[in-house]
């Protein structure tokens, strides 16, 4: 690509991964656009946090998120082309972020009330990509209820990915807390 200015988008129209050319505004878009900010907010996210561990915790969601969103910008029908070149969500990964939502459970209280984001500002950073997973996980709640996604692992994904980032989020506070 030689340069970022194609104009194949002037008119409305954006090309899925595999499978043609679709409004700006289809279900396919919506979420793996949803999920692109959530990316985003990560990175922000890992801008700001101060622990070498979260940071590269930060970078392997972001990694793995962009996985979830091959599979969001990938039409109905056309997943075998994506299988052939990229992995895809397996229940292997959503295991994975149980298992270490489970593991900072045990190590991170719980809140006992609703928390308001904004502890630190690398948890209030996690906390905002937090919010938008779950966006793109209700977008890819209307991509399955129209039948149009075809790996159910993804909405599994995304579901345990926000509660994991909730407990990173808690971390970084608590980090901050003993520090003070």
């Amino acid at each position: 690509m030689s340069s970022i200015v194609t104009r194949g988008g002037d008119g409305g129209e954006t090309s899925l991964l595999y499978g043609g050319r679709v409004p700006k505004d289809d279900l396919h878009t919506e979420a793996y656009g949803a999920l692109d900010e959530a990316i985003s907010a990560l990175g922000l996210a890992r801008a700001t946090e101060t622990d070498p561990a979260r940071a590269e915790r930060l970078l392997a969601l972001q990694r793995q998120l962009f996985t979830v969103g091959a599979e969001l910008a990938t039409g109905k029908g056309s997943r075998h082309l994506l299988e052939k070149h990229f992995s895809t969500v397996d229940a292997a990964m959503v295991d994975a972020l149980e298992e270490e939502t489970h593991a900072l459970e045990e190590r991170v209280p719980l809140p006992r009330a609703f928390v308001i984001p904004g502890g630190t500002p690398a948890a209030a950073a996690v906390d905002m990509a937090r919010t938008l997973v779950r966006r793109a996980e209700r977008r890819a709640v209307a991509l399955q209820r129209a039948g149009q996604l075809e790996n159910a692992e993804v909405l599994r994904y995304l579901n345990r990915c926000s509660d994991l980032l909730f407990m990173l989020a808690r971390e970084a506070e608590q980090g901050a807390i003993t520090e003070k």
